[in-house]
Order: structure tokens, then C-alpha cells, then sequence
């Protein structure tokens, strides 16, 4: 039993990673948050992810995976991500000047810090209809042998799923966080626009994919 649930953590693990490392919508938020407050901007919006992902795997064991995997609804979600991720790209992109002046001299509310990367964590994630799709196919296949472990296994798989988000992440929080230290700021703003713009392109690609389902 501690041997299968062992193999099952680090097979999780090593799969999660695999989609991690894969540009999104979660990473460019992660860069972006992280330029403008900080290394705990990182692991915060794995906060926000990991609670929309253990919500989205108890509905996942009640039966809602058949449903996630209907045409219409991967087309909606699609449709709607994409408006989303549009809106937040071209938000970020006007507003780089002042975010980057407001990272510089970032000392706010310790509430509205916490609050703010959470939500961006649960807002990229949902807003990406791969994110549904893999949690309706992958990860739907690696729940239901996790359930075969009981409890425990239901518990070993999403540890290390969310252990693999949360070191990936991390890391590259980390990495933003000291290149912030010795880093212009008109280099800060032109990252602020890169990443308003992927998520632009982000959006374009994942609307235009509920939009075919349409025409």
C-alpha cells in the first residue's frame, strides 16, 4: 500500500511538471504578480490554484467529468477564457508604467497582497479551457487510479500534483524576484507589456477555438 501510494505521488509529480513547464496563462500571471510584489506572489497564486483545483477534483469524483468533455461546453469555456484572458492582457499592457512604479515602491495593504495573487491563481486557471481539458482526460485517469487507493490515494495524487505547481512556480518566483533587485525599470515595464501581450495572444488562440465550434 505505501509503496503503490509512493509511486503514485512522484508519477503525478513528474506529469504535473511535464504540463507546468508548458507556457500559459498561470506563468505569464506568475512573472507579472511576482515583478509587482515580490517571491510570495508565486507561491500565493499557487494558493488560488490549488483551491480551484481541489474544488474542481471533489467535483470530478461526484461525476462532472463526463460533462467537461461535451463539445459545447469545451466551447464555451474556451470562448469565455479567451474573452478573459484578452481583458486581463490588455489591462496589463496599458497599465505597465504604473504597475512597475507601484512594484518599486510596493508597501500596501498586507490584505489586498494576499488577496490579489489568490484570485489571479483561481481567475488564469479557469479561464484556460487545456486546463479543463487535461483535468477532464489526464487527470480524470489518474483520479480514478488514485481511487482505487482510497482516501489516501486521493490524497497522495493531489499532493503531488499541487507539490509539482507549487515547486515550479517557486522557482520561478525566485528567479523574477532577484532579477527585480538589479533590473531598470524600463526593463520591468517592457515585461509587463510582453506579458500582457502573450496573454492577448493566449486568448485569441483559446477564443478562436470556442468560436469555430460556433461557425
Amino acid at each position: 500500500m505505501v509503496s503503490q501510494l509512493f509511486f503514485l505521488f512522484w508519477s503525478t509529480f513528474v506529469i504535473t511538471l511535464s504540463g507546468a513547464l508548458s507556457p500559459g496563462p498561470v506563468l505569464t500571471a506568475t512573472i507579472s504578480e511576482t515583478m509587482k510584489r515580490g517571491f510570495w506572489a508565486g507561491p500565493l497564486i499557487m494558493l488560488g490554484h490549488a483551491i480551484l483545483e481541489i474544488s474542481l477534483l471533489i467535483a470530478i469524483v461526484a461525476g462532472l467529468a463526463r460533462w467537461l468533455t461535451l463539445p459545447l461546453v469545451m466551447a464555451v469555456l474556451g470562448l469565455a477564457g479567451g474573452l478573459l484572458l484578452i481583458a486581463m492582457g490588455i489591462h496589463m499592457a496599458l497599465t505597465a508604467k504604473a504597475a512597475v512604479e507601484k512594484a518599486l515602491s510596493y508597501c500596501g495593504d498586507k490584505r489586498m497582497a494576499v488577496r490579489g495573487p489568490v484570485l489571479t491563481g483561481i481567475i488564469t486557471s479557469v479561464s484556460n479551457p487545456y486546463w479543463t481539458l487535461w483535468w477532464a482526460t489526464i487527470g480524470l485517469g489518474l483520479a480514478a487510479s488514485a481511487l482505487k487507493l482510497g482516501l489516501a490515494g486521493l490524497v497522495s495524487f493531489y499532493l503531488g500534483h499541487i507539490l509539482s505547481d507549487l515547486a515550479w512556480y517557486s522557482l520561478v518566483a525566485a528567479a523574477v524576484a532577484s532579477g527585480r533587485r538589479i533590473c531598470p525599470p524600463w526593463i520591468y515595464r517592457a515585461l509587463f507589456v510582453f506579458c500582457g501581450l502573450v496573454l492577448v495572444g493566449l486568448g485569441v488562440f483559446f477564443g478562436s477555438t470556442g468560436v469555430a465550434f460556433f461557425l
